[in-house]
């Protein structure tokens, strides 16, 4: 079969057949790129030195990350810029960042394999790994933020002769219990999605040691009738444990700040509104992995415009309960009558941190009502650059939501500024980092795409095009 390059595969509606794929043909291009028939690993450097440039790049990301914890357990958290009054600072705006981020990948996974949506089928394998690798990162900032990190097995729930135990009206101690269990389910639901696939490599690969590697985690799977009837009964019941978590988990991280009387922070339209920036952050990621992806690895039959399409379709409907957000919380903080919720919303507006304010307004509202418009859904360069931005955005956001409610106290005479110090900003950028070269060795050495469920798809659609 020839391989199309060029984005006349992605013209035709639904179906992956449309770039003339077939099953064998699927596995064949897809595990091609894993065993090394057709990654840009294969080549010389003179050829592929983007490749090569980037897992050196975040590789020496990942060093510096690891240097950096390892000098702020022995320095204490004075390297960060957090201060009195705002004690909170980087590390819990990147810690409800990347949570974010990772909430695409459930959705994607889990609701949509429920509501039988085809079109996950392209982007839920790499979108679930994307999960896994957020929610660890994020995962890591509590405890660096901790002061003590040392210690933060204290808030887990064990036997100990000191009756040292967790307190439970701490939605800090929620957290514990929300990400584990995230990422538990998360895991799980990934790995047995990749089953079939890992069988596939093992049957493929032509060294020995690539066959038990691969035959290991396949866990002896022969794809038998009884197999894919196990299987499908797992992960149907994975997709329905993995589906109250979209809501749970970044509600949960929302009631870190509700819970409190912080003016800024004392808001009953946290949870759901978490939830919506969520997705919104998570799905613009999505979008900026994928747009690279299908470039770089020529999976323009897979991964096709009308896929794209989609994605912006909900990313603009998160922007505009997003931004319905942003409305309430200011019409709620004028209609209460309270002065320090009035003074907190205005100083949003014209105070200090008040660039940061229009500029996630700009990112998150004003940027995504481009893609009303078709012609702008399917044009990639541009649906790369507004997925960045709003990125950049729902940090912003994050970032304002945690230091601007505390820098003015109810005593003007405790009141502070934040600046981020030269480390705030090392952990933001190298946890980048971690994450892009933990999901350039996903690439590398798991299949991107679900073959199972590729094939299946195009065996569905050739039986209903016959038909």
């Amino acid at each position: 079969m020839t391989e199309r390059k060029t984005e006349t595969a992605d013209s035709p509606g639904t179906s992956v057949l449309s770039a003339g794929w077939t099953p064998g043909s699927v596995t064949d291009k897809i595990s091609g790129i894993v065993l090394g028939r057709g990654g840009p690993w294969t080549r010389g450097w003179s050829e592929h030195w983007r490749w090569r440039t980037a897992i050196l790049l975040t590789f020496s990301g990942v060093l510096v990350f690891l240097a950096s914890s390892t000098w702020l357990f022995m320095r204490g958290v004075g390297l960060f810029g957090v201060n009195i009054p705002v004690a909170w600072g980087f590390a819990l705006g990147n810690f409800v960042w990347w949570i974010g981020i990772g909430h695409a990948g459930t959705f994607i996974s889990a609701i949509l394999l429920l509501l039988r949506q085809r079109w996950r089928t392209s982007i839920n394998r790499y979108a679930e790994a994307m999960t896994l690798f957020a929610a660890g990162i994020a995962g890591i900032f509590p405890i660096l933020h901790l002061g003590r990190p040392w210690f933060a097995y204290w808030l887990m729930p064990y036997p100990n002769r000191m009756e040292l135990w967790p307190q439970w009206r701490s939605p800090l101690v929620w957290d514990i219990f929300a990400i584990s269990t995230y990422l538990l389910v998360s895991l799980l639901f990934w790995y047995v999605g990749l089953i079939p696939d890992l069988a596939s490599l093992r049957d493929k690969a032509r060294t020995r040691g690539k066959q038990l590697a691969y035959g290991l985690f396949a866990l002896g799977w022969r794809g038998d009738a009884h197999h894919w009837h196990r299987y499908e009964t797992a992960y149907l019941l994975l997709a329905g444990l993995a589906t109250p978590l979209v809501v749970s988990v970044h509600t949960v991280v929302s009631l870190d700040f509700s819970i409190g009387n912080t003016p800024g922070y004392h808001s009953t339209i946290f949870p759901p509104y978490f939830v919506a920036g969520a997705l919104f952050s998570g799905f613009a990621m999505v979008i900026t992995l994928a747009i690279p992806l299908r470039h770089y690895f020529n999976l323009q039959g897979f991964i096709t415009l009308r896929h794209l399409d989609l994605a912006a379709k909900v990313i603009l409907a998160c922007s505009l309960i997003v931004a319905y957000g942003y409305l309430s919380e200011i019409f709620t903080a004028y209609y209460s009558g309270d002065p320090y919720e009035i003074h907190m919303t205005e100083d949003r507006f014209t105070g200090i941190y008040a660039p940061v304010y229009w500029s996630y307004i700009f990112c998150n509202v004003l940027v995504p009502q481009a893609l009303w418009w078709r012609g702008v859904r399917r044009k990639v360069s541009i649906l790369l650059i507004v997925s960045l931005l709003i990125n950049i955005g729902m940090w912003m956001e994050r970032f304002l939501i945690v230091v601007q409610s505390l820098h003015q106290d109810y005593l003007p005479s405790s009141w502070g500024l934040f600046v981020p110090s030269f480390w705030d900003w090392i952990f933001l950028l190298c946890s980048i980092a971690l994450f892009v070269w933990l999901f350039l060795m996903f690439i590398r050495y798991l299949p991107m795409i679900s073959m199972a469920e590729m094939r299946g798809l195009v065996q569905e659609t050739a039986e209903e095009n016959a038909s």
